[in-house]
């Protein structure tokens, strides 16, 4: 079932994949702050090669033992929820970068499911 839902808020969080929070992953952690948040939708997508502030180019490399690629993650919600979620996202990330943008959203749902 197609269903509109309107106008919702979306964040991008631009970070690297050897960032760290604690001794876990940053994406990991975000995520499951996501989660514990109850944030309806977010996504962690790996990049193949990216540059960042410090003009660096960050790509895949077989002869590498330890890889530095760029995460994305990708977070919907309604705007209320997003803009508290940056203040925690600010706490966590100590380098890289946040974007937000308005966004119209269509949800496909299972017809049972409201």
């Amino acid at each position: 079932m197609k269903r509109y839902l309107g106008p919702r808020k979306a964040m991008r969080i631009y970070i690297d994949s050897s960032d760290k929070f604690g001794d876990s992953p940053l994406w990991e952690e975000i995520l499951k702050r996501a989660k514990q948040e109850g944030i309806a939708g977010a996504t962690v997508f790996k990049g193949v090669a990216g540059m960042g502030v410090h003009s660096e180019i960050s790509s895949f490399s077989i002869v590498s033992l330890s890889q530095k690629l760029p995460i994305v993650i990708e977070i919907i919600d309604k705007e209320d929820k997003i803009m508290s979620f940056v203040k925690i996202v600010d706490s966590m990330v100590s380098e890289g970068l946040v974007t937000l943008f308005d966004i119209e959203v269509i949800s496909y749902k299972h017809p049972g499911f409201s």
